[in-house]
């Protein structure tokens, strides 16, 4: 799911050159996808990487983690389901864990509220993840599995 058309674009020829058929794009908002078109309890994991961490105090507002969408999210998880987050604003990962730790279906799949995951093989680093670490900005995985 994703708002920026050229990513979107970039998505589809990703997919077409790696021969990937079984995936579907919504170039739409995540909340109304959310809505609309996944019934509860149908989806196995949701990736959200490197989603804009909107730095002014003004604008935390339009974080995309926010309570509201991690429990919409929660609920069209089935059980054992997990949500992965990443980011390399450390500001934003400390909002990320107080909104992931506050929601009662999910849980730290380290064990430990507030820990941090290694990067899994099949996250790729993205350009964002790159600029990051090449400003020397640290990365945290965040996974929290649905109970």
């Amino acid at each position: 799911i994703e708002v920026h058309r050229p990513g979107v674009g970039r998505l589809l020829g990703q997919l077409e050159a790696n021969n990937c058929r079984n995936v579907r794009v919504y170039a739409e908002d995540a909340v109304e996808v959310l809505d609309q078109c996944l019934a509860c309890e149908s989806i196995d994991a949701f990736h959200i990487f490197f989603p804009d961490p909107w730095h002014k105090k003004r604008h935390h507002k339009r974080r995309l983690i926010q309570p509201e969408l991690v429990s919409e999210l929660t609920k069209r998880l089935r059980p054992e389901g997990y949500l992965h987050l990443a980011t390399d604003w450390g500001p934003y990962a400390e909002h990320m864990f107080d909104v992931l730790d506050a929601e009662p279906q999910l849980r730290n799949v380290r064990g430990t509220p507030r820990m941090t995951s290694p990067r899994p093989e099949y996250r790729p680093q993205t350009k964002f993840e790159l600029r990051g670490e090449r400003l020397g900005h640290a990365v945290w995985d965040l996974i929290y599995r649905r109970r």
